[in-house]
């Protein structure tokens, strides 16, 4: 488990859809006890595609670099302790 609050470095989203993504990340480590980085990934992703439609991408790790295309108001970036994630939903350029 991974202490610290969440600190949402970027984001674009409204708040309830940031609310969603923090308590969902807090799930997978607390609740669920997940330590993997794949598989807290994979947990959120699944729960975004079913409550808030399909099309979520979701990178979790210590280290990565990103450079996405996003659909307006689906961004989020934040880091809880040294883990950093990264959610979306893709968007394909005109």
């Amino acid at each position: 488990m991974l202490e610290g609050k969440a600190v949402i470095e970027e984001t674009d989203m409204l708040q309830a859809m940031q609310h969603d993504a923090l308590d969902l990340d807090a799930k997978a480590l607390d609740f669920l006890d997940v330590t993997e980085s794949t598989d807290i990934a994979c947990f959120i992703k699944k729960e975004f595609d079913r409550t808030h439609g399909p099309g979520w991408q979701c990178i979790v790790g210590t280290d990565f670099g990103s450079f996405v295309t996003h659909c307006s108001g689906c961004f989020i970036y934040f880091s809880v302790g040294s883990l950093a994630v990264l959610l979306f939903r893709g968007s394909a350029a005109p």
